[in-house]
């Protein structure tokens, strides 16, 4: 029978480590890739003076409502006077730190970054409600000299398009969203920042404006080890960033193939299906937080969007979501599944045959724990388009209209 693990290269050192020194080591070693996977920091600095919405962008970008206990204290007056991190509440490995707005501190901008750490951050966002100031400017160059990343935010986009439009009697919001974003780049310009990277946000309507342009400039410009992190950490603000994270959740799947096939070796009779219904619990509670489908997360949405959460639930065909995630529902899908539970009784018969058993086995604990694992993640993704459009009030499929230059929502 082919080496189930031939096809993976890149975890050659779990086989090695199969090979020298067994099963249950090499186990170990795929669940240490794993867990390392799950635990890259990335850590994101995000500064600019009092009542900016730095930490309403803060508390939008981890998913959070201002009025939440977890969330990063808002208010017209400077609430940061020191470096707060504030953790992704799903994936803590990503972390936003609410830094002093540089006019709020006593240190001249090279110090200011000596103040705040900068060597820990992996990008940094300089946010505004309004022009960027000089210290603004001085920060942006200091970052520069240190060869960090930093991004303008020119926040509270809604605010301004509103106040515009009740002031003038031909409003056109195209052609305000270009007079805003190009004062912007000329006024940095003129400070001497060259080719600002300047994006609009309104932090109460992420799926509008720019926010989905920096999320595919951070997503390519950060370190290949770091893009997943970001990802998986993402609001969905658009359809596009739901398959981006599917696409990352199937990458951790062949870590759950090698263990699954490798605890299958051990010759003790379910034992691998135990552990496999482990593993597959938790990967779909992962798959079902991450989407945005837990039942948390769907009030959320529900809130923000101004859709009953029965509407939003009505749209979704999976038995995953929406619900709590148990070993006895995890069977239950498996038994309707012809294959599942086909590969599932094959495994655990084929262990008592002469020499050929185990391996037998191992391969089949293999291609269970894949198309299980695949056929939740699709699941769950399909419900994640579903959802999303029906709380956008689209009925088939996204739809977009240019904004000087740029992709922006119709309607809503």
């Amino acid at each position: 029978m082919d080496d189930p693990f031939d096809s993976y290269p890149e975890i050659e050192e779990i086989k090695e480590e199969l090979l020298n020194n067994g099963p249950a080591a090499a186990a170990e070693k795929a669940q240490e890739h794993l867990k390392k996977l799950n635990n890259i920091p990335l850590n994101i600095g995000i500064t600019r003076e009092s009542g900016s919405g730095k930490s309403t962008f803060v508390n939008a970008f981890r998913g959070i409502d201002n009025r939440d206990e977890r969330a990063a204290p808002t208010g017209s007056v400077e609430t940061t006077l020191e470096v707060i991190p504030y953790h992704h509440p799903n994936y803590p490995n990503v972390t936003l730190w609410d830094l002093p707005g540089i006019g709020t501190t006593n240190f001249p901008a090279y110090k200011y970054l000596e103040h705040v750490e900068f060597e820990k951050f992996d990008f940094f966002i300089i946010i505004s409600d309004t022009r960027f100031r000089e210290n603004d400017v001085k920060l942006a160059q200091e970052i520069q000299k240190m060869r960090k990343k930093f991004y303008f935010v020119r926040s509270k986009i809604d605010h301004n398009l509103w106040d515009e439009e009740r002031s003038q009697r031909e409003f056109n919001a195209e052609r305000t969203l270009a007079q805003i974003r190009e004062n912007c780049i000329q006024g940095l310009q003129k400070q001497g920042v060259d080719a600002p990277q300047v994006f609009l946000v309104s932090s109460f309507d992420l799926h509008l404006y720019d926010f989905h342009l920096l999320e595919e400039t951070l997503e390519r410009e950060l370190p290949a080890h770091k893009r997943n992190a970001l990802l998986l950490a993402m609001p969905n603000v658009n359809l596009e960033i739901i398959n981006k994270k599917k696409e990352a959740l199937q990458a951790k799947i062949k870590y759950l193939e090698c263990m699954s096939a490798l605890i299958a070796s051990a010759p003790v009779p379910g034992l691998s299906v135990a552990i496999d219904l482990t593993c597959l619990v938790n990967a779909v509670i992962e798959y079902q937080v991450t989407f945005g489908l837990d039942s948390g997360s769907l009030q959320k949405l529900a809130l923000s969007a101004r859709v009953p959460v029965d509407d939003l639930k009505a749209v979704m065909k999976s038995p995953l979501a929406a619900t709590e995630i148990t070993k006895e529902l995890i069977i239950k899908l498996l038994s309707l599944s012809v294959s599942g539970a086909a590969l599932m009784a094959a495994e655990e018969g084929s262990r008592f045959i002469p020499i050929f058993g185990i391996p037998a086995a191992m391969a089949l604990s293999f291609a269970s724990t894949y198309n299980s694992l695949n056929t939740f993640l699709n699941m769950l993704a399909d419900d994640a388009q579903r959802v999303f459009k029906k709380a956008l009030g689209l009925n088939t499929s996204v739809c977009y209209h240019m904004v000087n230059g740029n992709m922006a929502f119709n309607g809503t």
